[in-house]
């Protein structure tokens, strides 16, 4: 274990924050811990272009109602390893590649003595990393989705473009270039809080802008074209599978404008033991929009932790 720089003030977390490198496959990555009481530990899968410091207020969240809490930088993000010379470009290969950062979670989790049973909060596309985890049988024994990414939210006319670019991304060298309408900048620095699609809460919107503007190692741009193929074949590849056997809700707020939301509805009236629960007028970042709307989601996902130790 390796000690890793932890922008403590900056995520604004509870005390006592373990922050390590992990070797995953190729790449290095960023794992941070909280311990907190003996009821069990929430593996927190964050979504692209995150890092472990937007989660502080969200461990905090947890760990006061006596949950511990383990994070992560997937590879390509935060500060984990990124694999292409432009450090601004989300890039994986093949979403693969995000089930060893997964695994080495888990690993570290137990390596760290963290209390067991182990459950999941998974956002964004961490929750389609996370659906592929349960799938696999990663050790939890409920899960809370966030606007997970079970399909890629594009216009209608942009997705036969993106599936040939996708296709012939590899074979033309295309893979490391920016997906069509992205580029290197941030999204929270190239839009103002007024009309974002992100929160609606102008204190947590300050709160991410503030982490990427303090420490700019920590954005990230658009995805690269292999990223967004890896994520369309992924998105196909998990729809066609049966839900997990295991107890889920998945939190969505009504205003949700980044991920596409019929496959969310599709997976979840499938899910003989999940439960959707809808957030009036809620954007992407349900945990990332005011006081009341977080409440209710860490209260309810507790409740679901709780009832499954």
């Amino acid at each position: 274990m390796t000690p890793a720089p932890f922008h403590a003030a900056l995520a604004d977390g509870p005390p006592g924050a373990v922050a390590v490198w992990v070797q995953s496959g190729a790449a290095r990555i960023r794992l941070a811990w909280w311990k907190a009481g003996s009821k069990g530990t929430v593996l927190l899968l964050p979504g692209r272009t995150e890092c472990i410091e937007k989660y502080g207020r969200a461990a905090a969240d947890l760990t006061a109602r006596g949950y511990s809490v383990i994070t992560i930088d997937w590879r390509g993000q935060g500060l984990a390893d990124r694999s292409l010379p432009d450090r601004l470009m989300g890039h994986v290969g093949d979403f693969a590649e995000y089930q060893q950062d997964l695994d080495a979670l888990v690993a570290e989790a137990r390596r760290a003595d963290l209390p067991e049973p182990f459950h999941m909060i998974a956002h964004s596309m961490g929750g389609c990393i996370g659906l592929r985890g349960l799938m696999r049988g990663v050790p939890v024994r409920s899960a809370v989705f966030s606007a997970p990414m079970f399909g890629i939210s594009m216009a209608a006319w942009l997705r036969p473009v993106a599936v040939l670019v996708g296709a012939l991304s590899a074979p033309l060298g295309l893979g490391a270039r920016y997906a069509p309408t992205t580029g290197p900048q941030s999204y929270l620095q190239q839009v103002p809080f007024l009309g974002n699609v992100l929160t609606s809460d102008r204190e947590m919107w300050d709160y991410m802008l503030g982490q990427v503007r303090e420490v700019p190692e920590l954005a990230l741009g658009g995805p690269s074209i292999a990223w967004l193929h890896a994520a369309m074949q992924e998105c196909a590849a998990l729809s066609v599978q049966p839900a997990p056997d295991l107890p889920a809700i998945c939190a969505l707020g009504t205003a949700e404008k980044v991920v596409d939301v019929a496959p969310i509805h599709l997976r979840m009236a499938g899910w003989a033991k999940g439960q959707l629960d809808l957030y009036p007028g809620a954007e992407h970042e349900i945990m990332m929009e005011g006081p009341a709307v977080r409440a209710r989601f860490f209260d309810r996902a507790v409740a679901l932790f709780d009832a499954n130790r």
